[in-house]
């Protein structure tokens, strides 16, 4: 954990929201894999760049207002890096109280087309990170303070290249903190090589983990116990684990007498080992009850009776439609 994140979770009364942060996947193109987008947006035709700007602006400053100071984009995630630097240039004062993160490895390739059948394409090369680094930096208007490489799996270039590793080695000791996000259902094995590295340039790991996914729970606890710092993506699985998502979810928030999605978050808030959580939330009001959770455990059983295959939830979350 950075020594900002560490000053912001040692405020009294502020420890769970500080660990909160705000996602832009959703917010940042007009379609995506999350579900009940329409009843957020309204139809995809609606949803044009100036107003998901102006949406993203609202839920930026209802997370600032809420006291969420850790915000996460990527190249790939539409206009989400513009709209956040943009959103920053309004708001000079904020960016030192800020953590960013960013990503590189993934361009955006929908040209703002909802019924494109590619919304993104993937390429860790050196070339690469030397063409999203400085898009990055001009887009946020700053120097991002994680830089992640997006979506690692165990074959990717960014775990063995020499001349690419050499590279994030740099920038890593030009004072940004090197990192990488992880997908699929060999998560566990990205971040298990990841960490096995000499000289490693990575100090961060970005991974889906939720009641549904915790197949990658025992590397994340070896990242933390390493030191680095570990952040919790998809922790409503999309959408999956919302109130009406998954009805054992539901039951469950009703028995312990909370809301499902605070349910989901409270059980990843739980985690020794999970510094920041990112909701995904697309609206104030979601994002609102996003940080009304608080740690949770969870029966073990219960969480065993959750929790399914890993190349099943990534089967079934490559199959959804995005919207």
């Amino acid at each position: 954990m950075t020594p900002r994140t560490r000053e912001l979770a040692d405020r009294p009364g502020r420890e769970e929201v500080s660990r909160i942060g705000l996602g832009l996947a959703a917010l940042g193109r007009p379609v995506y894999l999350t579900e009940g987008r329409t009843d957020a947006f309204g139809s995809p035709g609606d949803r044009s760049v100036e107003a998901m700007r102006a949406r993203t602006f609202e839920v930026l400053d209802a997370a600032w207002q809420l006291g969420i100071r850790f915000l996460d984009v990527a190249p790939s995630y539409g206009h989400a890096e513009d709209f956040l630097g943009a959103w920053l240039a309004l708001h000079p004062t904020r960016s030192a109280h800020l953590l960013v993160s960013s990503k590189w490895g993934y361009e955006y390739v929908a040209a703002w087309d909802p019924a494109a059948t590619v919304h993104e394409r993937k390429e860790h090369s050196l070339e690469m990170l030397e063409e999203q680094w400085p898009q990055t930096r001009s887009a946020l208007g700053s120097t991002p303070n994680f830089y992640l490489v997006h979506s690692v799996t165990p074959d990717s270039p960014a775990l063995s290249d020499p001349a690419l590793l050499t590279r994030l080695r740099a920038l890593a000791g030009e004072g940004t903190r090197v990192g990488l996000t992880t997908s699929g259902p060999y998560q566990a094995q990205a971040i298990d090589i990841a960490l096995s590295l000499s000289s490693s340039p990575f100090s961060v790991v970005q991974t889906t983990w939720n009641l549904l996914e915790r197949s990658a729970q025992r590397s994340l606890e070896a990242a933390a116990d390493r030191g680095w710092t570990v952040i919790v993506k998809e922790a409503m699985a999309n959408g999956r684990l919302a109130p009406g998502g998954t009805p054992e979810v539901d039951r469950l928030a009703a028995a312990v007498g909370t809301t499902s999605d605070a349910l989901a978050i409270g059980a990843a808030l739980a985690q020794g080992w999970a510094h920041i959580i990112l909701s995904g939330a697309v609206t104030a009001t979601q994002l609102t009850s996003n940080t009304g959770a608080r740690p949770l455990t969870i029966d073990a059983e219960e969480l065993d009776r959750l929790t399914i295959p890993a190349d099943r939830y990534w089967a079934e979350r490559s199959a959804r439609t995005w919207s």
